[in-house]
């Protein structure tokens, strides 16, 4: 990274290239066309396998793991990422298709997803939609994070950063019904004062920006049995 951001932290995977009919104009949300289905599933058991390059469609999650503290997602240390509890944690990775890389967001390393990265605004290269299966009663979160070198070059002194947008997850009684979750997912909504008068502004950025590094998406889950979040390309 050439400069790093002086943020202030905010808390609160077979895939071809054509377009998703969508109607939206009323509730719920019709999808149909080519898309990429990932799954989202919570465990009480999770394998004892790393799960990595298996070319899976699912991520395994505990079904039930929220940080310590809701608003300090890395426990006692806030905002350190030497001590980043990665149990429910997937990480992104940079790549030209959708991917599970690493299928096992249990273990001390999380889970590993590759995916395009995504525009801001009018450059959206795909759509995410998500929705909540399986026994109703579970609810969750999902906020996209990343990790700040503070402009120096000790990872001592690195800084998870999370969006101030995030998913919320409930599983009601009844049909399930999707939600667009792209703008969450694939961009971050922080603060700082970009003109030096002391006062904190809000900014957005996409996933993968040089800005910060190692993004990724925290799932706080309660109960949550399978998560469901499908990608379509906009042509």
């Amino acid at each position: 990274m050439t400069k790093a951001l002086r943020v202030a932290l905010v808390f609160s995977v077979a895939f071809l290239l054509v377009s998703p009919l969508l109607a939206q104009a009323q509730d719920p949300i019709k999808l149909s066309g080519t898309h990429y289905n990932l799954n989202l599933l919570g465990k009480n058991t999770c394998p004892g396998d790393d799960l990595k390059d298996t070319n899976r469609h699912t991520i395994m999650v505990k079904l039930y793991f929220s940080d310590e503290d809701p608003n300090d997602i890395v426990g006692d240390d806030p905002g350190s990422a030497v001590t980043l509890d990665r149990t429910n944690k997937i990480f992104l990775s940079a790549g030209d298709y959708f991917q599970v890389l690493d299928g096992n967001a249990c273990d001390k390393d999380g889970a590993k997803f590759q995916l395009p990265a995504n525009g801001v605004e009018a450059a959206t290269a795909y759509e995410i939609y998500l929705r909540e299966l399986g026994k109703p009663g579970g609810n969750g979160d999902l906020r996209t994070c990343a990790i700040n070198d503070m402009d120096t070059d000790d990872p001592a002194d690195d800084e998870v950063v999370c969006s101030s947008e995030n998913v919320v997850l409930v599983r009601d009684t009844g049909r399930s019904k999707w939600q667009r979750v792209t703008q969450e997912l694939t961009t971050m909504l922080l603060q700082a004062d970009l003109d030096g008068d002391g006062v904190l502004e809000p900014f957005r950025i996409g996933i993968f920006d040089p800005a910060l590094y190692e993004y990724f998406w925290d799932y706080d889950n309660n109960g949550l049995r399978l998560v469901q979040l499908r990608f379509y390309p906009i042509s």
